[in-house]
């Protein structure tokens, strides 16, 4: 690292590195205090209780902000989620996402005992005869994702809310995959019962591949 780079970096306010390592330039304390209405949803914490909504605690600053950007540019539809993006700046969305990557997310129920084998599999393994990739891959073996690309983090989240955006993705209601259509692809492919299972096991992901850990 040069000299000039790393003075640049020690001038940066301190929240403007978030906890995943991603460098967004935002600031948590003002993310905190605009997260009031998001919290309605997501809980004041980023914590949902509706399986239905998600938890965004400890999601990669990065991502949450391409998310945001995209319901704002309609790329991602969401009648509620739209609403709210078309009233945020840019520097709104990287206050918000610098806010929430700091946050603790908090632990869900277990996977379904029925389905975590299957699910495991899939998350591990993919499924060759169908031409289906591995979770792993891109969301890490305890789903952790990568907030460099950003590939999300996926451990604990909701199976109800999972499932829902692979089957977007499968219709194509959500296309915010970009031009690589890779969870397109990847969920075109998955049969209702695989969606299910491997939603499960996302939300039964903890600190060790083993969803009942």
């Amino acid at each position: 690292m040069n000299c000039r780079l790393a003075f640049a970096l020690l001038a940066l306010p301190l929240a403007a590195m978030a906890s995943d390592g991603t460098l967004v330039e935002g600031s948590a304390e003002a993310g905190k205090t605009k997260s009031v209405t998001c919290g309605a949803c997501h809980g004041a914490d980023g914590n949902s209780v509706n399986p239905e909504w998600p938890s965004i605690a400890g999601q990669h600053a990065k991502y949450t902000v391409e998310q945001l950007q995209a319901f704002k540019s309609g790329k991602r539809m969401n009648a509620l989620m739209t609403g709210q993006a078309m009233l945020l700046s840019d520097e709104d969305m990287r206050d918000l996402a610098v806010y929430y990557a700091e946050q603790r997310a908090a632990a869900k129920t277990v996977a379904d005992p029925k389905l975590v084998n299957k699910g495991e599999a899939l998350y591990r393994a993919g499924n060759k005869k169908t031409g289906v990739a591995a979770c792993i891959g891109c969301h890490g073996p305890t789903g952790l994702g990568n907030p460099a690309v950003p590939y999300p983090k996926l451990r604990g989240q909701y199976a109800v809310y999972t499932a829902k955006q692979l089957r977007d993705y499968a219709s194509e209601a959500r296309k915010s995959d970009g031009v690589t259509q890779i969870m397109r692809n990847i969920a075109e492919r998955l049969s209702e019962e695989e969606i299910d299972a491997v939603a499960s096991y996302v939300q039964g992901l903890r600190g060790t591949v083993l969803a009942s850990d």
